[in-house]
């Protein structure tokens, strides 16, 4: 069903399916730059979020690998060189956080902190020292804004979370927009090395606690999230292995079984050739094969149909918790395309106006490919100050690689793949083909059909192509037809002329150009 069939608003010129932008509301604003620093068991990072409130950039982003939590299980205490490698962090972090100006940082602490004997007295220094004031968070709380980060990437998840650190790992049921039942777990890579009597033993220890979180939650979930430093080492190794071309992590999903196999090649291989490979750090390769353990056994455990890996957590989740209902109500692929409209493209505005134009040449379609459609229109022109022999090439790679939300890694290559053709007729001999691959041949297809109708719509009439003419495919004659209006008979040159056939081209019909009687 084609949304458009479903107004939002009485007036049909404010209609819009996605809602006006939300640029100017203050609720909005009072997200739109926000720190956060997470405080963990391994590592210590410092995020400060800026530019379309649901769907945020990183201005800033720096991490420490401190391993607070090292060693936390064998001597109750945090680790002391990790600590002072901490607090020099924090420090720092709060320099910069006066130097941006952005106001008091969200300072959130995990396993390390709340376990140690020390923790509170941590606590204090960083407080006394820097300024800055940690928030001890439970292992339930830890799960909620780890899945609350996952919502703010995927609003449609549904299934289990599982977030896993250096002393803990957490699980929590996401489903209908919601963070349903959530529980922790001692199964992070820093305990499990305490763990006496090798292999074996561990095996058994996480068997005995993933069994009990089964209990707790369920196993009837279809997808598992990960998130995570070590899941996410994991799913670059499965990508090593199975020589996958797009090196985003963000909704790389993976099958079961393609996992497992993963796991078991990974114990077979030299952990500092897959660091070279990979460019893991070595702190966190070292908590591979651990984490590995823990993976093999919530997959047997838990049955996923599929495993997905989330880049957003508990920074993610903090800034979540911040924003407005009908802030989270909207869809971040969108948002984030209006900012870049707004604030790259000469016409801002434009991409609403195009999409209008050239919808009826596509007909039904669904909501998903809709809001493709409607993202690539609001991109079309935001690489304008490329080079003009660079700017398919910039498009496809801006869109594949950019840190945007709700967006699979076929419809990357999609949004791309239009994005290419809006400037350049062919993709043969691109460098990016082997990325076309993740696309079935029919998609590329009309990937390329919207491309062209984007390339024919942005240069045939300025201000708006909708006042100039209007586009219809007639389906039995397999024909497009342009009814120009008097303005349009006008505009359509030679070159407006070559682009339109071109489109015609590539839909395989006839171009037909009616002027005004």
């Amino acid at each position: 069903m084609n949304p458009k069939t479903t107004p939002l608003h009485e007036d049909a010129e404010d209609w819009d399916p996605f809602g006006k932008p939300l640029f100017d509301d203050p609720s909005a604003r009072a997200v739109s730059r926000v720190g956060v620093v997470d405080v963990g068991s391994n590592s210590v990072r410092m995020v400060v979020f800026d530019g379309a409130a649901r769907s945020p950039a990183y201005f800033f982003n720096e991490k420490v690998m401190a391993g607070l939590g090292k060693e936390l299980a064998e001597t109750g205490m945090l680790n002391p060189k990790g600590r002072e490698r901490a607090l020099i962090a924090l420090k720092r972090f709060s320099l910069l956080a006066k130097g941006m100006d952005i106001g008091p940082l969200t300072c959130v602490a995990t396993a390390a902190v709340r376990d140690a004997k020390d923790g509170p007295e941590f606590q204090r220094q960083v407080e006394r020292e820097t300024g800055l004031r940690l928030h001890v968070i439970d292992g339930t709380e830890e799960a909620r804004l780890s899945a609350q980060g996952v919502l703010l990437g995927w609003p449609e998840a549904q299934g289990l979370i599982s977030d896993i650190g250096g002393n803990s790992m957490e699980l929590a049921v996401l489903g209908g927009r919601k963070v349903g039942k959530r529980d922790t777990s001692p199964l992070g890579p820093f305990r499990l090395q305490q763990i006496e009597g090798g292999k074996k033993e561990q095996v058994a220890h996480i068997r005995a606690h993933v069994e009990r979180l089964a209990k707790k939650l369920g196993t009837d979930h279809d997808r598992l999230y990960l998130v995570g430093g070590s899941w996410r080492a994991i799913a670059r190794l499965d990508m090593e292995r199975n020589k996958y071309p797009l090196l985003v992590l963000h909704e790389y999903r993976m099958e079961p079984d393609s996992v497992l196999k993963t796991l078991d090649w990974i114990g077979k291989q030299d952990l500092a050739d897959l660091r070279a490979k990979t460019g893991t750090s070595q702190a966190r390769m070292e908590l591979v094969p651990l984490a590995s353990l823990v993976l093999r056994e919530l997959i047997e455990t838990f049955q996923p149909k599929e495993i997905d890996v989330s880049s957003y957590g508990i920074r993610e989740g903090l800034l979540y918790e911040q924003m407005p209902d009908k802030l989270r109500a909207r869809d971040p692929l969108i948002e984030a395309c209006r900012h870049a409209e707004r604030g790259q493209s000469r016409l801002p505005g434009f991409g609403k106006k195009l999409h209008a134009f050239i919808e009826p040449l596509f007909g039904e379609v669904s909501p998903a490919r809709y809001r493709l459609m409607r993202a690539a229109c609001l991109l079309h022109d935001t690489t304008w100050r490329t080079h003009p022999d660079y700017r398919a090439e910039a498009c496809f790679d801006n869109v594949t690689r950019a840190n945007m939300a709700a967006l699979s890694h076929p419809e990357r290559v999609f949004l791309g793949g239009a994005l290419l053709h809006r400037y350049k007729n062919s993709r043969s001999g691109s460098r990016f083909t082997p990325l076309f691959d993740l696309l079935p041949p029919e998609q590329l297809r009309e990937a390329e059909i919207l491309g062209k109708a984007m390339r024919f719509g942005a240069m045939f009439a300025i201000h708006d192509p909708g006042d100039a003419g209007e586009l219809s495919y007639n389906e039995k004659t397999n024909t497009i037809e342009l009814h120009l209006t008097k303005r349009g008979a006008g505009l359509f040159g030679e070159v407006a002329e070559a682009r339109f056939a071109s489109l015609a081209s590539a839909m395989k019909a006839t171009p037909m150009a009616i002027l005004p009687t």
